[in-house]
């Protein structure tokens, strides 16, 4: 945007340059075409090249006019844009310093999903060992169950065995005691 202010600014002197140039032309044309009225009927044809000087003289001018006001124009939106991105330079500060935040931000919770991680595999780990109690607890039931089936069976038979025997009137008085 310098650089650009810098250019301009010289292209602004060349062009008071030209319309200096051009004022003067026209003063030498007018100049001119006083002296070729003095000298007559010998002076017609340098009045007419005068006359042609003086019009070129005041279309470089009218051209200078409007290369100014192009410049000047060029100038007034150089200005504006290098205000634009000035403000753009500092809207760009703002995000990146809003953006370091959020970046923490990101890496505390990346921390807290490694935690919740190897909390889930706890938690994971946890469930595979009740898992193998309760399988281990489900055999040993079914073991319990099958010694309580075959204790009963022979308690069956034990009874079966013993309702073999009779036993006698208890005696009020053992002989040992």
């Amino acid at each position: 945007m310098g650089e650009i202010d810098t250019a301009s600014a010289k292209i602004a002197e060349i062009i008071a340059a030209i319309d200096e140039i051009a004022f003067q032309t026209n003063l030498l044309a007018v100049n001119a075409s006083i002296e070729a009225a003095r000298a007559g009927e010998r002076g017609q044809g340098f009045a007419v090249v005068a006359a042609e000087v003086r019009n070129l003289a005041q279309r470089s001018a009218s051209s200078a006019k409007e290369i100014k006001a192009l410049i000047a124009d060029s100038l007034k939106k150089v200005d504006r844009g290098a205000a634009l991105v000035n403000r753009s330079g500092e809207t760009l500060h703002t995000i990146v310093g809003s953006v370091q935040p959020v970046g923490q931000m990101v890496g505390q919770i990346a921390a807290s999903a490694a935690e919740q991680i190897t909390g889930i595999e706890q938690i994971n780990l946890a469930v595979a060992q009740l898992d193998q109690v309760t399988q281990t607890n489900s055999s040993q039931t079914e073991q319990l169950a099958a010694t309580a089936t075959a204790l009963a069976g022979q308690s069956q038979s034990l009874t079966a065995l013993v309702g073999k025997f009779t036993i006698a009137a208890a005696d009020p008085n053992p002989a040992y005691s």
